[in-house]
């Protein structure tokens, strides 16, 4: 039989190929694949027959006709056309099968029947596998027209996707008389206050800070735990517009600043406004250093969250742990420290799928501690749309780079004059530095517990530092034996003693509290009068977070040290940070050097000794 035209092929009405034709010679399978024997539609786009050749890929000897090769690898393209077809139905079939599976356990626990774990994680990874098909669906569905869709659709492969960089996306409206304020007076504010705000997005609309709790959009009873204040602090003022508009932020400020409402605020604002059916499960983590910081800030979020029907939870190491799990449950806001909170995420028994405002608070601090990597861990279990938040004493090199990692164009907001972020004291806490023999300590020290509470002042709360455990230990009994009411808190003393004996201090039952550097930082103690260290920290920095128990609030304060010839290491960045507050430097501490070593080394520590191994040459003279 003489060659055929692909015209005669596609357009023939019911005229099969020969059966000498290699094509007939083909499995049954491969008949079911053959094109339909009727007329196609004629192509909108006017192409001819030759032309839809050409698109197929099949070559023509310029008359319209093909070979018998090219018929075969058009039924070739075709069936393989037909299988894929038959795969993507497959495929839906099954994705709707699981979607349904997981909207139906879903129900089942919406209207409070019980379900076993293993069934809710079957559940929940059926729903999360079904929605990522349909999604990935979608997106085959509709391929970018343009290089900034394929850009912005690598950056969500790579990066945290940003949540909405309009405020009106997220339901913040400034405050009419907010924005009737003239600029200049802004800018007073702002620079009256030491208020440093960068914002890396330069189209943004610049946000006003919120100098008035009136302009807050909450309602009456979330404004409760504010009327006790006249004002909002510079943090909570520069923070609530950015975090309102659900931004990213990095807030730098000096402990006592009242950073808990800070973020507690727009958190609770952030799950309220959310539908009811979208509000159950973990929305918002907030993750702390120490079990102390942990409560507070777990204290001062339940009179936010109450009055909004949220449910709040504490989890740290320590005590019990099925408490905690269970609580848990059905918390829509968990307040941690990672240790505890990793080990809840490893046994299934907390879920931060939808945790969508994440919360590090004294990243610093966390980090010092060797968290790092717990931290990851948690940020890595949380949505990758979600809303990260920073707070930090310092800014070291260390922070900054945990920041880049998984944050979107955060903005930063440095309160105080020191825009750098380097570690300074508060200036108004008046230090004094006694230098003292060893032996002397206790005997000063009671000097100073008798001369700062007597009279008047027999009830000021005075905290006093020591270095290590037993040491406190001692120094509590001390003073207890002198007849002195006084508490201790420490790494040793259970979890259940060390919360009573920190609420006594708070409630000025015991007017005097030994600690080590656990209470250090972060702990919010009210109307500290005085702090005493006994014993140098290791490093300035714990001794710039120890005395800044005191002078919160915008009060005054006042820091004692006795100092020793066995802290002379450490005389040259205690004289730094005097300085750097414009304190008095006492003579008898200026004796023991200036020098200020160097911080660590990679291999021998913090306090390594250089020493140049190479043999030197002796001097020789000559007559």
């Amino acid at each position: 039989m003489g060659k055929r035209t692909i015209t005669d092929l596609i357009i023939e009405d019911g005229v099969p190929p020969s059966p000498d034709s290699r094509s007939r010679k083909k499995s049954r399978k491969d008949k079911s694949d053959r094109p339909r024997k009727s007329k196609p539609e004629p192509s909108t786009n006017g192409s001819s027959a030759k032309e839809d050749a050409d698109n197929i890929g099949l070559e023509t000897n310029g008359k319209g006709e093909g070979t018998e090769a090219d018929l075969e690898k058009l039924a070739k393209a075709e069936r393989k056309a037909a299988k894929k077809a038959k795969k993507e139905a497959k495929e839906a079939k099954k994705a709707q099968k699981l979607l349904a599976n997981g909207l139906k356990a879903a129900s089942r626990t919406e209207n409070g029947e019980e379900q076993d774990e293993e069934e809710a994680k079957a559940a929940r990874k059926a729903a999360h596998k079904a929605e990522k098909k349909r999604s990935k669906k979608s997106s085959e569905a509709e391929p970018a027209d343009t290089e900034s869709t394929a850009a912005s659709s690598k950056s969500f492969a790579t990066s945290p996707e940003p949540v909405a960089d309009s405020d009106l996306e997220t339901g913040y409206h400034e405050h009419p008389e907010l924005s009737k304020l003239p600029q200049s007076e802004i800018d007073s504010y702002l620079s009256s206050r030491f208020i440093t705000i960068d914002d890396p997005l330069p189209s943004s609309r610049r946000l006003r800070p919120i100098t008035k709790f009136n302009y807050l959009p909450v309602n009456e009873n979330q404004r409760a735990p504010f009327k006790g204040f006249t004002a909002p602090t510079p943090i909570q003022a520069a923070a609530w517009p950015a975090l309102l508009a659900g931004r990213d932020m990095i807030g730098v400020a000096e402990t006592g600043s009242g950073k808990t409402l800070a973020f507690g605020v727009p958190c609770v604002r952030f799950i309220s406004t959310l539908p009811k059916s979208q509000q159950k499960g973990i929305k918002a983590v907030m993750v702390s250093p120490t079990r102390e910081l942990a409560s507070q800030i777990y204290d001062q979020l339940v009179k936010l969250a109450k009055p909004a029907g949220l449910e709040v939870v504490c989890i740290y190491g320590g005590v019990a742990k099925e408490p905690q799990v269970k609580a848990a449950r059905s918390a829509h806001i968990v307040v941690a420290t990672p240790g505890r909170l990793n080990d809840l995420i490893s046994d299934g028994s907390a879920d931060l799928s939808k945790a969508e405002y994440v919360v590090l608070d004294e990243a610093d601090r966390m980090l010092d501690k060797g968290f790092e990597e717990a931290i990851r861990q948690i940020i890595q279990c949380t949505p990758k749309k979600r809303q990260t938040l920073m707070f930090t004493a310092t800014w070291p090199p260390s922070v900054r780079e945990l920041a880049s990692t998984f944050m979107q164009s955060p903005v930063k907001i440095n309160i105080g004059d020191n825009p750098t972020g380097e570690l300074r004291a508060n200036t108004r806490i008046k230090q004094l530095v006694e230098v003292v023999e060893p032996r002397n300590k206790e005997f000063r020290l009671l000097q100073l517990l008798k001369k700062y509470q007597s009279g008047q002042n027999k009830d000021d709360r005075i905290l006093v530092f020591c270095l290590y455990k037993k040491e406190a230990t001692r120094i509590e009994n001390f003073i207890h034996h002198k007849g002195l009411r006084v508490a201790g808190i420490h790494g040793d003393l259970s979890q259940d003693k060390r919360t009573a004996s920190l609420d006594l201090f708070k409630r000025g039952e015991v007017p005097i509290l030994v600690a080590t550097d656990v209470a250090a930082r972060g702990l919010d103690i009210p109307a500290v009068k005085v702090v005493i260290n006994v014993t140098f920290p290791l490093t300035a920095e714990d001794y710039v977070h120890r005395i800044g128990r005191t002078g919160r609030a915008g009060k005054e304060g006042l820091a004692i040290t006795l100092f020793t010839e066995h802290d002379k290491a450490l005389s040259g960045a205690l004289i730094n940070v005097l300085k750097a507050a414009n304190q008095e430097v006492p003579e008898d501490l200026m004796k023991f050097g200036t020098t200020v070593k160097k911080k660590g080394h990679d291999a021998y520590g913090a306090h390594y000794k250089e020493i140049d191994p190479t043999k030197k040459a002796s001097k020789i003279t000559f007559d």
